[in-house]
């Protein structure tokens, strides 16, 4: 009886354990779970970049990325068809075979794209040998209030820092071809911000970004880390506290880019682009933008849609400019 009593007991705990198990993904599925990494410290992302491009990084664990995303990615893709736009996940273990279509249509969707490649990336081989390393060592995702925001700060300057080229936010939509230079982007007239970025490999300006990143690290504060970080060093650089003064200038080599090139909407209007326009409003308001940031965090709340037919600006810019995003993730899903 004991014995029936123990195979029992140890049956229950097993479904228990499969239960909570089970509970416990679906809730990373829905909610997103945060890691560190996953990879060993001697993995070479540089065997995943072989000339300077467009990158974009996924801080998550997600390896299906929001239609947005996939939106952003395939707009430079088109706009820049000589250049290599790097995809980097990551919870994306380097097998597409991995990830079924059925089940992962977005991933497939960029992996159509030739001059494309989705990489999973390495955080320990990523800030080896930089100031970064030391932080990243150091801190608990899990007492981070906006880890995936500071991480992903972190991972765009050491990636300029190692490799060079142009850094996009994910929800950053390409309107016209980016040229590779030293640039830093505006979003009002004395705060810059590093949505948008573009320097050479191993810029001093950049090796800067990753020590102030390090020495005035305050986790807690949204954007400390990210347009404070760019604005402060900027500052410095430039030696000076009034950085509108150089809008469409240079400051030492690095190009101070106005609002209207990436940020022609600011992020307390953000709703304006789920809004209906005129198409000759729309061609005329962003006349001279290189991009749109469309300040995709302000929605989590509101979760607010691409819809095909609505005729907002946000249904203009996909059809326009990502068309297979717009057919694959959003036509067949107003559709279906």
């Amino acid at each position: 009886m004991k014995k029936l009593q123990k195979v029992l007991l140890a049956v229950l705990l097993l479904v228990f354990s499969s239960y909570i198990l089970h509970y416990m993904s679906f809730i990373c599925y829905v909610l997103t779970c945060y890691s560190k990494d996953d990879f060993p410290s001697d993995f070479k992302n540089a065997n995943l970049m072989k000339s300077p491009g467009i990158m974009f990084v996924e801080t998550t664990d997600t390896v299906e990325p929001s239609a947005l995303a996939v939106c952003s990615v395939e707009s430079a893709s088109l706009r820049n068809p000589g250049k290599p736009v790097y995809y980097f996940l990551k919870g994306f273990s380097g097998n597409l075979s991995h990830y079924p279509r059925r089940w992962h249509k977005a991933i497939h969707v960029l992996s159509s794209l030739k001059n494309v490649t989705i990489s999973p990336l390495s955080l320990k081989a990523l800030f080896q040998d930089t100031p970064l390393s030391s932080w990243y060592e150091k801190v608990n995702p899990y007492w981070e209030k906006y880890w995936i925001h500071v991480l992903s700060d972190a991972c765009r300057i050491a990636l300029l820092w190692k490799y060079g080229g142009i850094y996009l936010d994910t929800d950053i939509i390409s309107l016209r071809p980016l040229e590779f230079r030293n640039f830093i982007c505006a979003e009002g007239y004395e705060v810059a911000n590093g949505a948008a970025l573009g320097f050479e490999k191993q810029h001093q300006f950049i090796w800067d970004c990753m020590e102030d990143y390090v020495s005035n690290y305050d986790g807690g504060t949204w954007g400390s880390q990210g347009p404070a970080l760019v604005s402060r060093v900027l500052k410095r650089w430039c030696q000076s506290n009034e950085l509108g003064q150089f809008f469409n200038l240079e400051c030492k080599g690095i190009s101070y880019l106005p609002p209207k090139y990436f940020y022609p909407i600011s992020y307390t209007r953000w709703e304006t682009y789920f809004q209906r326009w005129q198409e000759s409003n729309i061609k005329s308001f962003f006349a001279e933008s290189k991009g749109v940031h469309v300040w995709n965090y302000k929605n989590f709340g509101q979760q607010k849609q691409v819809t095909a037919g609505s005729g907002t600006l946000m249904e203009y810019f996909f059809s326009k400019y990502c068309p297979t995003t717009y057919k694959s993730l959003v036509k067949n899903a107003s559709q279906g």
